[in-house]
């Protein structure tokens, strides 16, 4: 019997062999072994269009946004530079002129 590796992902020793795929039943994650992998921290975080977006980006809100806590919304059309991208549901870390520090959805913007 031979040694199964362990999932790239979490670690886990518990991985199986499924036809061409190794599997890891902890988090579910799968890869082929004889594919080179594209890192796994590589942040990938898509604008409502489709389009990638970077750091340092700069795009403009989509929608009218409502804000807990604020007294007036967000509105289309407001341009947003430099852009931090992060992890999370709220994935775009930013600082809106006369709004100050923000977290959105990429769903909510476009790139410029």
């Amino acid at each position: 019997m031979t040694a199964l590796p362990n999932c790239p992902k979490c670690q886990s020793a518990y991985t199986y062999e499924d036809q061409a795929l190794y599997i890891c039943p902890e988090c579910a994650y799968e890869w082929n072994p004889n594919e080179t992998t594209i890192s796994e921290d590589t942040l990938v975080v898509k604008d409502a269009h489709g389009t990638e977006l970077q750091e340092g980006d700069q795009v403009t809100i989509i929608k009218d946004l409502k804000v807990k806590g604020a007294q007036s919304a967000l509105k289309q059309g407001t341009k947003v530079k430099n852009i931090r991208l992060v992890e999370g549901d709220h994935n775009i870390d930013c600082k809106i002129d006369g709004f100050g520090p923000m977290k959105l959805k990429s769903e909510f913007v476009k790139k410029l």
